[in-house]
């Protein structure tokens, strides 16, 4: 809380009576590092106290004479209020601050009935439906502090130390943080890039994939840009500083998961949103038959005091407190028997009233590993100019080069002995074979060695229109064959988008590859938007705007890799790739799907429907059987025993309703 407060006693008191701990800022800086930040304990001692001593209170109040040959009452209040004090404190403290701010939730309702029902003699009752419902916040409230995680994962991307020019022209490792702009920095092969900055000197090719999620190395050379947490991957060169550690894209992404985890709207649980309609109704009604009767009739002030808290311990939400969580759980289970883990219940309830799914698309539309798609044969025999091309590629490892071994390994074909072989940063490679010296390379490469004509450009244009990375053959006269590779699309991408469509959900796609593969691949699947060249912010931007103008309707997002973590912690639910995904996007996603099957996600949004049925009819199964319950009250019919057999059945009922979800 930012504030122009001479004081801060104000925010303090507030925070204090909501129950919430306000600590300065200055005396916080350690706490925010999100390495020390340690998740909440449960501490599950207490409630396992709390669990036996309310079940050896329900035993002897049922077999009170086979345990016991004297008075047992003090023994059983004695366990009541150990199971209570146990497990049962936190949902006081919560209940009371709620009824003191005036909102009667579940936690009011809960803690008014237990008193209730204690107050009238039905302990075991009471402890019992104290300790489930604990167990139930704990089922609901338990999940990973992906926040934490997810920063952590990112702050692991950048090198704490670079190699920077020094004044007296020396090289210097220094620590990150510590660097100006302007600086000169060496990155040498295989390092992480630290911070973001333009190429001054020498060439490369630079993995891209966890800033931007491009499929294929890009190639960089004087003038280029380099972003911070890229990977260096051949060749040695020297950039120029143009943002420091704080500003570069990377802490911009770090900066965007906080912000996104921060600003992301709540997604309630379905009971808590019951609540604020059962609860304040059962608490009024209650209230009414102690008080009118009395007043306005005359009656003793006993009976329908007794009578409002019947009604209560009737009302009390033991039966929704179970079948929430064993719906939940059981849908949950489910889920994880169809590879698709669930971070938690309120997600799994949201995902029935999801509008929008966007899709990353490298690793996620698509494999995310290039792959060799054409191969056009201009000159000589078409076995062996396959077989130079394969033999040059297997030499390099270049992600390119391996697509092209990986190809002709798959169609069995022998590899021929390469001498003299040498790599041409930023061009590709030379070779001689059989004593004749060959290039295999990209369009730059060709046009320096003047092999370039129209007639090739021609073959060019419609692949690399397709979104292809294309490199040519040559020997010292003539371009021999042109070899086109791409990441190819998963098979299961297009059923996955066809079976979100018929569950009325539209689609889009946001990479940070090029527009023309963008839209080769998205046309393809059938996704109806298509956005591409787009970095993290941007991704993140376009899910905010889509939150603002659906208030109403969840939005999904499907990604893979860091790049994709803004926008994952932004929307409604965020799904990883969790066989393919980075860490950080998994700590960032709601949802894991665990063989990267998009098909999982038109699962899990009929799993949600079938949760939200089940819900609904537990709902009404409790709420049915208490009406009658109540109705009974009212002529003076309903005791004790049939109020607490009312509940137990109505539990028993939606117990069994709710594991229906377990079935295939």
């Amino acid at each position: 809380v930012s504030h122009n407060l001479n004081s801060s006693e104000t925010i303090e008191s507030a925070l204090k009576s909501i129950g919430m701990k306000a600590v300065l800022d200055k005396d916080a800086l350690l706490a925010e590092d999100p390495k020390n930040k340690q998740p909440a304990k449960i501490h599950w001692w207490s409630l396992g106290v709390a669990g036996v001593t309310a079940a050896l209170a329900e035993l002897i109040e049922l077999f009170p004479h086979q345990l016991f040959q004297f008075s047992n009452k003090w023994i059983v209040i004695s366990l009541v209020f150990s199971s209570i004090l146990s497990g049962g404190l936190t949902t006081y403290k919560k209940g009371w601050i709620a009824l003191r701010n005036g909102n009667l939730n579940m936690n009011a309702l809960m803690s008014i009935a237990v008193t209730g029902a204690m107050a009238i003699g039905s302990l075991p009752e009471a402890a019992m439906v104290m300790f489930l419902f604990s167990i139930a916040e704990v089922i609901e409230a338990k999940s990973l502090d992906r926040a934490r995680n997810a920063i952590s994962g990112l702050l692991d991307l950048t090198p704490e130390i670079a190699t920077v020019l020094q004044p007296d022209g020396t090289w210097l490792s220094v620590p990150v943080k510590t660097i100006q702009l302007g600086a000169i920095i060496q990155v040498r092969p295989g390092e992480r890039i630290a911070l973001d900055g333009v190429v001054i000197s020498g060439n490369s090719t630079v993995n891209q994939a966890p800033i931007t999620g491009e499929s294929l190395p890009i190639d960089k050379t004087q003038g280029d840009t380099v972003f911070a947490g890229t990977i260096n991957q051949s060749g040695s060169f020297q950039f120029k500083v143009t943002a420091e550690s704080t500003g570069s894209t990377l802490a911009r992404i770090i900066h965007a998961v906080e912000s996104a985890q921060g600003s992301r709207a709540p997604t309630q649980r379905f009971v808590d949103q019951f609540a604020k309609i059962y609860t304040p109704t059962i608490f009024s009604i209650a209230l009414l038959v102690a008080l009118v009767p009395p007043l306005a009739f005359g009656s003793p002030w006993h009976d329908w005091f007794y009578k409002a808290l019947v009604m209560l311990v009737i009302a009390c939400p033991c039966a929704l407190v179970i079948s929430t969580p064993v719906t939940i759980v059981s849908g949950l289970a489910a889920a994880a028997r169809k590879g698709i883990l669930i971070k938690g219940g309120a997600f799994l309830e949201a995902g029935r009233h999801m509008k929008v799914l966007a899709l990353d698309k490298t690793g996620t539309i698509t494999h995310g590993k290039p792959k060799q798609t054409d191969l056009i044969i201009l000159g000589g025999e078409a076995k062996h100019t396959h077989q130079v091309a394969a033999s040059l590629a297997a030499r390099s490892d270049h992600p390119v080069s391996l697509a092209i071994a990986d190809s002709a390994a798959e169609n069995n074909l022998s590899l021929i002995e390469v001498d003299k072989f040498e790599a041409i940063l930023g061009r590709g490679v030379r070779g001689t074979l059989e004593g004749v010296t060959y290039q295999l390379g990209n369009h730059r490469l060709i046009e320096e060695l003047g092999l370039c004509s129209p007639e090739i450009e021609a073959q060019l244009l419609p692949l690399e229109q397709q979104g292809k990375t294309v490199v040519m053959l040559t020997n010292s006269s003539q371009v021999l064959a042109l070899i086109a590779v791409a990441d190819t699309v998963r098979d299961t991408s297009k059923q996955a988008i066809k079976d979100l469509h018929h569950l009325s959900i539209r689609t889009m796609m946001l990479t940070g590859d090029n527009v023309y593969t963008a839209e080769a691949i998205g046309q393809e699947v059938g996704v109806d938007v298509i956005k591409g060249n787009l970095l993290p912010e941007d991704k993140l931007k376009i899910i905010d705007e889509i939150l603002n103008k659906n208030p109403d309707g969840k939005v999904g997002m499907v990604g893979d890799g860091i790049n994709d973590a803004p926008a994952l912690a932004k929307a409604s639910i965020g799904f990883a790739m969790g066989s393919a995904g980075t860490d950080t996007a998994i700590e960032a996603a709601d949802v894991a799907l665990m063989d990267d099957d998009l098909r999982k996600i038109p699962s899990f949004v009929r799993l949600s429907q079938t949760t939200a049925n089940i819900l609904y009819q537990n709902i009404t199964l409790a709420l049915g059987i208490k009406a009658i319950f109540f109705a009974l009250t009212f002529t003076g019919q309903a005791t004790m025993w049939m109020a607490v057999f009312a509940d137990m059945g109505a539990s028993l009922l939606v117990v069994a309703n709710g594991l229906r979800l377990l079935r295939n």
